[in-house]
């Protein structure tokens, strides 16, 4: 396996909902929801940087293609990082997740590793941390 990651998919309660946060309110670009000729179909795809993709699609869809169980989520098994340029970038992203309707979990701050982030949860409750690492240089 090469050390790459192509897409993210995010299991969500609400598709609609959920395109509206990233697409209206985070101001990721995409085409909106397509695939929904096709039963369990409907899904939304962001594109990111790299190639990768963000992709949004029903929880209970995720559940059937992959044969598990439809289960409780947990906020903390996995959060998504975005990394900016600057502390002020860090209180810029912050305040826009907040506007779009996400939860501030935790007000950006100074870090134990010396640098500033502070993390959000999306309508579905996923974790996203928003950071400046003064020892990496974002991508633009």
């Amino acid at each position: 396996m090469k050390p790459r990651i192509s897409v993210i998919t995010v299991g969500v309660d609400d598709l609609d909902r959920s395109l509206r946060f990233y697409r209206d309110g985070l101001g990721l670009k995409t085409e909106g929801i397509i695939g929904t000729e096709f039963e369990h179909g409907a899904v939304v795809f962001f594109d990111l940087e790299a190639g990768v993709k963000l992709a949004l699609w029903p929880r209970q869809s995720l559940a059937r293609d992959s044969g598990l169980s439809l289960e409780k989520p947990s906020a903390t098994e996995f959060s998504l990082g975005h990394t900016v340029s600057s502390k002020k970038e860090v209180d810029i992203v912050m305040e826009q997740a907040r506007q779009a309707g996400a939860i501030i979990v935790k007000p950006a701050q100074d870090t134990f590793w010396g640098g500033y982030a502070g993390y959000f949860q999306d309508p579905d409750r996923h974790l996203w941390e928003i950071a400046w690492n003064p020892a990496w240089e974002a991508a633009e």
